[in-house]
């Protein structure tokens, strides 16, 4: 049975997430790369960790030292975006 959890980038086109939560999440992952669960809306969760490095983008860029803040960013920003949302 396929994955029927929503993405973070479909919840927030529901504008049932916001762009300050996104951020904040973003945020949260600079801090702590190994933050894991993170509430990006009422009832939903997201695992952060898992976001960026099943994102083979993401976890390049990440992993690039020479990489910019602003490209480490828009990566997370990505992956989270694509990541699955789970029931909180």
């Amino acid at each position: 049975m396929a994955d029927r959890s929503p993405t973070v980038g479909e919840l927030f086109k529901a504008k049932a997430v916001t762009d300050e939560q996104v951020s904040a999440a973003v945020d949260a992952y600079l801090a702590d790369p190994d933050a894991g669960i993170h509430p990006i809306a009422d009832g939903y969760v997201v695992d952060l960790d898992a976001a960026v490095v099943q994102h083979p983008w993401a976890a390049l860029v990440v992993a690039n030292e020479e990489a910019s803040a602003a490209a480490s960013r828009n990566a997370i920003r990505t992956a989270i975006l694509l990541a699955r949302a789970q029931s909180a």
